[in-house]
């Protein structure tokens, strides 16, 4: 199949530190180029991939200090759009942005939604475009929302040897991803200094974060189990996990999906998580890890994780968790869009509905 991978520009695919939505997409185009399939990708100039790569950005906007990436995208889109008849499939990666310029080309499009949804703001774009097909990332991502047309949900997937297995953990626990609030990195600290075992930190803070982080976060680093390291990328991540006797992932939002956790599963480190938003649609109890809803179930499960079999939690990414399952899956939904044929609604005609529907006066 000829298809286009339309990727944020926030980051280059694949990132150069964080960036979560763009690691996804660079594992999915290399799988699906692996799998035979003609990939473009649409993403910042500074991007590497086996796929044909078409810029949106001279280089990925967070790093270069562009705060507001809505111009960088329409003007990508627009490129897009203007190549859409060489495409079977567009596969959106940024976002409701496209719904609109996207209307009689819905046929081959589909979105993957990467954030939360349980915030009402953009809803009314479902209403207004209900032919353009969505893909949740969990099935508790689009729980909250008000019914829209979801072709499925797939679950993200990483190479099988991004992250090498790992025989044996360190002692030390580990936490990767933003101080924010809502990854709640102080209940990590707790959950470490109450079980007295060593916690290392690796993560960004967004300037959203900067107050969050100076007045609740840096007084806690003194602790002597305390060791921030700050922002890593793919280069050191793997043996990060891999060192670690378990990833804490004490999150306090509905997370969509979670990354880390399987990032943490490929190198067969035991994951302790709340059991919030998809936290039990990723972990396996008792086989990749533990989800806990207290401080006490936390550090009980800390004493579990050290006996809990590595090659257990491997295991459970191999058979859920590859970018191979995960392009398989895609390309099962590409094959649904382009079998199914579209309902066509002529401008005239939906322009026509609209003003039926007008109140008189």
């Amino acid at each position: 199949m000829r298809i286009a991978q339309i990727a944020p520009l926030a980051e280059a695919v694949p990132p150069r530190l964080y960036g979560g939505t763009e690691r996804v997409v660079w594992w999915l185009t290399e799988a699906l180029v692996d799998l035979g399939h003609d990939v473009t990708l649409f993403a910042s100039g500074d991007s590497a991939t086996s796929a044909k790569l078409i810029p949106g950005s001279e280089t990925g906007l967070r790093l270069a200090g562009i705060n507001d990436h809505t111009a960088h995208t329409l003007v990508m889109l627009d490129q897009v759009r203007r190549m859409a008849d060489q495409f079977d499939v567009i596969h959106f990666h940024v976002d409701l942005l496209p719904h609109a310029m996207f209307q009689d080309y819905a046929g081959k499009c589909l979105t993957t939604l990467h954030g939360r949804q349980d915030m009402p703001d953009f809803w009314p774009v479902l209403d207004a475009f209900p032919n353009m097909s969505l893909v949740s990332i969990s099935d508790y991502q689009r729980r909250p929302m008000p019914p829209a047309n979801f072709i499925g949900t797939v679950y993200h997937g990483l190479p099988d040897e991004l992250i090498p297995f790992s025989t044996r953990g360190e002692g030390y626990l580990a936490f990767i991803g933003r101080m924010s609030p809502e990854k709640r990195p102080d209940r990590a600290i707790a959950i470490a200094t109450a079980a007295g075992i060593p916690i290392k930190m690796a993560a960004k803070v967004d300037k959203a974060d900067e107050a969050y982080f100076q007045s609740e976060i840096a007084p806690l680093l003194d602790n002597p189990l305390v060791d921030y390291i700050g922002e890593i990328g793919d280069a050191d991540k793997a043996k990060f996990l891999g060192d670690a006797m378990a990833l804490l992932f004490p999150i306090d939002w509905p997370e969509p999906f979670g990354l880390v956790m399987i990032e943490a599963m490929a190198a067969g480190t035991p994951v302790i998580a709340w059991g919030n938003g998809s936290v039990p649609e990723v972990i396996d109890e008792g086989e990749s890890g533990f989800i806990v809803h207290s401080l006490d179930e936390a550090v009980m499960a800390v004493n579990r994780a050290r006996i809990l079999p590595r090659e257990r939690v491997r295991a459970r990414f191999d058979a859920r968790f590859t970018a191979r399952r995960m392009a398989s899956d895609y390309v099962a939904l590409y094959e649904q869009l382009a079998s199914t044929v579209p309902r066509v609604v002529m401008p005239a005609v939906a322009e026509m509905n609209r003003l039926e529907l007008l109140p008189y006066g």
